[in-house]
């Protein structure tokens, strides 16, 4: 396989499909996401440990956003390559999300893009073939 996600540094992906309003499937995402990642970035390169945490915050951020805020599920993918991790949220919902700094009157909500902003290495948000949009973000080795 090859292409930006399937190269020969490829270590392993993860897809599912997540039922409308299931918020079970964050934990469950976060479980396989940690799976997943086993121990990327390679401990030599150091925050091993901080990289998967984030990975999987940011991972349970935005599958959240896409269970509350749409009617009709997600699939998550994510990809681990030798340096980077890929992962990619798509909704089937028109609109695309809007990013507001959170107001600490609000409780807990309204965090999810703001913490992708500021603590992805790349990120961004498109539109989905057929409908739909797909939010992702990257993390690149050693710089989590």
């Amino acid at each position: 396989m090859t292409g930006r996600h399937g190269g020969a540094g490829v270590r392993g992906r993860l897809h599912r499909r997540l039922g409308s309003g299931d918020l079970t499937a964050v934990p469950e995402v976060r479980h396989a996401l940690r799976d997943l990642l086993g121990k990327w970035p390679d401990p030599d390169e150091g925050g091993a440990a901080d990289a998967a945490d984030v990975a999987e915050l940011l991972a349970s951020e935005l599958v959240t956003n896409a269970l509350i805020h749409t009617e009709h599920g997600a699939v998550v993918t994510a990809t681990v390559e030798d340096s980077r991790l890929h992962v990619e949220v798509q909704d089937f919902m028109a609109g695309l999300p809007v990013s507001d700094v959170p107001n600490a009157d609000l409780g807990t909500g309204g965090r999810g893009l703001f913490l992708v902003e500021r603590l992805a290495d790349a990120w961004g948000v498109r539109t989905a073939q057929g409908v739909g949009k797909v939010v992702w973000f990257e993390l690149h080795a050693g710089a989590a």
